[in-house]
């Protein structure tokens, strides 16, 4: 097998990690974190569940074979040691760092890695399956070695691997690995291990003893406190009960206030790898939203400044296609640009077929809020409002996130909030939110829940995922961009705009790409 190893790659790789613990003397240990997670996570283990909530928890609690450098992007080496990726770009092999452990003592391998990657992760998500589909073999030819042998170049694969990797030995005989009890016990690798989850009360991690990057992590635990409204969460802040604020925690309106307070810090750092956009989705499947003018006359009946400005406080950029502003594939001047003109809306629905009736209304839409708070909940008010105005009734068809993913990845709604992170590389996040998808999608966090369907657009994607010319590449997602952002599959509400909130104690809290979703094994508090 001939392997090129890539000099340039690895030590970038070693440079950011060398950041990333650098100043060790000035780094204090000791001290318990306090966090919020809101709502509170289906589960702790990003492997089962990959939703915000629980991907914020669960990545201090699973570690996986790469993160990410803050603004270049650049893989950084957590469980993987070194990488060399073959010639023809199909073949990566990775050497595991020696003597990591499990919380439960036993030894981590690479039949760790093979498992996660081959076997349990595509059974849970979307992006998991479309990974493993990439894969021809996956090989372990010793504990701390694995190779994986993909079936064409796939450029984006490096930026694949930032998921969680479980413990094979907890699944051994289990053949329901959607239900496995394993998936309850949040056994993994990571910095800090699980004491106690009060439901509806605090989830509360301590620190690993046995981490393999010796010396952290630096805090002797975080507690995430699951507080039920968004007033008591700005009160915690405020009081010095909650050292942390992400976006989403507190009224967005609340934020200038709070962080105008004395020892109080401010960054909307950390989103370069996730880059996280506001959907509206419209479920391609019904007859009327399969309809491309009805999709059209949806956008232009939505004030979409209206929802960053007022219903956001201004934390958002304008959007008009599927790509976010921290994309290096995006090009704005491929994108049709619907303005807000609910009287074009009216003329679209009409031409559409859809007339207004006696009743004053053309049709009714089920909108399935995202049940994460009164922010969204305000949002989906406005926009029975908004599509009221141009004669679509809207029913506001409220669950719990529990509802809220099965109600999606089932196809059960018609319109539906949403945010997404689309990450760094299309080939990932862009492929599998708009390639064609057949039958159920549920069980899968995302996917095409739009059920978007054109021929056109999944040979570009397919074209573009493996595509190994940079320039090439990003010919090619420029014609994908002036596909979509015609053909409107769901609306794009905005680019998000996440600050973190947290006091000056608070050291190295957002150091890589991920930003909170990162291990926090660096993070630490000056006494």
């Amino acid at each position: 097998m001939n392997l090129k190893n890539r000099p340039s790659r690895f030590l970038s790789a070693v440079l950011g990690l060398a950041l990333l613990t650098g100043f060790a003397a000035a780094q204090e240990r000791g001290g318990t974190l306090n966090l919020i997670v809101q709502p509170e996570p289906i589960s702790l283990n990003p492997g089962v569940n990959r939703l915000g909530p629980a991907t914020f928890v669960g990545s201090k609690i699973y570690d996986a074979l790469l993160s990410y450098s803050a603004n270049s992007i650049e893989p950084v080496p957590r469980l993987a040691e070194s990488w060399t990726i073959s010639e023809d770009g199909k073949t990566y092999v990775f050497k595991l760092r020696r003597g990591v452990t499990w919380h439960d003592g036993k030894p981590f391998t690479a039949k760790d890695v093979a498992f996660s990657i081959g076997e349990f992760l595509p059974v849970q998500h979307a992006r998991s399956k479309d990974l493993r589909a990439e894969i021809e073999r996956i090989e372990t030819p010793d504990d701390l070695t694995v190779v994986f042998v993909l079936k064409a170049p796939y450029p984006g694969f490096l930026r694949s691997l930032n998921t969680a990797v479980v413990p094979a030995h907890k699944y051994e005989g289990v053949t329901d690995l959607r239900n496995a009890p394993a998936n309850a016990e949040f056994i993994g690798t990571g910095p800090f291990k699980v004491a106690e989850w009060k439901k509806g009360s605090i989830i509360r991690l301590v620190r690993n003893e046995n981490y393999w990057d010796t010396g952290k992590p630096y805090l002797d635990g975080i507690d995430f406190q699951i507080v039920p409204d968004a007033n008591s969460r700005a009160i915690a802040f405020e009081t010095g009960q909650v050292d942390v604020l992400r976006a989403g925690d507190v009224e967005n309106f609340d934020i200038p206030r709070l962080a105008a307070l004395e020892g109080v810090k401010t960054s909307e750092a950390g989103w370069e790898f996730l880059q996280p956009i506001g959907y509206v989705h419209l479920n391609n499947r019904n007859p009327a939203l399969a309809n491309v003018k009805v999709r059209q006359a949806i956008v232009q009946a939505i004030d979409r400044d209206f929802i960053i400005n007022t219903i956001f406080a201004g934390y958002g950029k304008p959007i008009n296609g599927p790509f976010s502003r921290y994309s290096a594939y995006k090009d704005t001047s491929v994108e049709t640009t619907y303005a807000f003109d609910p009287q074009k809306a009216a003329a679209l629905l009409d031409e559409a077929g859809y007339k207004v009736g006696a009743d004053g209304t053309r049709f009714t839409l089920r909108l399935v809020p995202l049940p994460y708070g009164e922010l969204w909940s305000r949002q989906a008010e406005y926009l029975r409002e908004a599509l009221g105005a141009v004669g679509i009734k809207v029913e506001i068809a409220s669950v719990d996130v529990a509802g809220w993913f099965k109600r999606l990845t089932t196809f059960d709604y018609d319109i539906a909030q949403n945010f997404v992170y689309t990450t760094a590389d299309p080939g990932i996040g862009i492929s599998y939110a708009y390639t064609t998808v057949k039958g159920d999608n549920a069980g899968s966090t995302g996917g095409n829940i739009n059920s978007y369907s054109n021929p056109d657009v999944d040979a570009l994607l397919l074209e573009g995922a493996h595509e190994r010319d940079e320039s090439k590449r990003k010919q090619i997602y420029s014609k994908v961009q002036r596909i979509l952002s015609r053909d409107v599959p769901m609306v794009w509400t905005h680019d998000i705009v996440f600050p973190t909130l947290y006091r000056d104690k608070v050291q190295d809290l957002i150091t890589t790409a991920l930003g909170t979703d990162d291990n926090f094994a660096s993070v630490w508090l000056k006494k």
